[in-house]
């Protein structure tokens, strides 16, 4: 079928090919970048075409809305996680930490992607591949598959609720503790004597300080189920 229409004047015009396609990877790319740059509500097929330099239509040829968009940024991020799943001695609380560690890390990288990771289970290849790797390292320490599982997901929305945090937080790197220090410092003791007798502590705990505490009294508070799990399969 010819792409040549008469006018009026007994010419032949041909219609225009439209925008050229734009590199997928280049897509979620730039995608991602808004997100870290503005925050994941700044982030608009129409917002994406224009940092592209196209039309929405081109992106409506590689996705299919703004939800699958997410999903493919998302995904990308999580491939950037790396994860030690190696345990030296059968030490499957340091692998459960480091493996918290690197997902808290990477999303503290991208502070507008924890949010998104609430709105969608993440199903991508990558998310598919971390997921696979942890729950491996849980089953092979000894954990049976439904304690696995409740691990998993515990300490996946364990970090997921701290990274959410992150967007807009103060972090250790640019925190004054010295004001709010003056303040409680600076209470009656005899309503506040507790907030009084920490004054000087209270205010040097930072998310990500925090975030590590948890992180470790949580993997401590699973060592009761991994040797339940140990003496259920000793038992004669």
């Amino acid at each position: 079928m010819s792409t040549a229409d008469p006018d009026p004047a007994g010419t032949t015009t041909r219609r225009s090919p439209g925008r050229p396609r734009v590199p997928f990877d280049r897509i979620v790319t730039t995608a991602l970048r808004i997100v870290d740059e503005e925050g994941a509500d700044a982030l608009s097929m129409r917002t994406l075409a224009q940092r592209l330099d196209t039309g929405t239509a081109v992106l409506y040829r590689a996705v299919a809305n703004r939800a699958e968009l997410i999903g493919h940024v998302v995904d990308w991020v999580l491939g950037e996680i790396e994860i030690d799943d190696d345990a030296p001695d059968g030490d499957w609380q340091r692998v459960c930490v480091a493996a918290g560690e690197a997902i808290f890390g990477t999303l503290r990288q991208h502070r507008g992607i924890a949010p998104l990771l609430i709105e969608q289970v993440p199903i991508g290849p990558n998310a598919l591949l971390l997921r696979e790797r942890v729950l491996a390292m849980l089953l092979a320490h000894g954990f049976p598959p439904e304690s696995a599982a409740l691990v998993y997901a515990t300490l996946a929305r364990y970090v997921v609720g701290f990274a959410t945090q992150l967007a807009g937080h103060d972090t250790e790197a640019n925190i004054d503790p010295a004001p709010i220090a003056a303040l409680f410092r600076g209470l009656d003791p005899a309503r506040f004597p507790a907030t009084v007798a920490v004054a000087d502590c209270l205010p040097m705990q930072t998310l990500e300080s925090e975030f590590d505490f948890g992180l470790r009294l949580l993997v401590t508070g699973l060592v009761p189920l991994h040797e339940a799990a140990a003496d259920a399969v000793s038992a004669p």
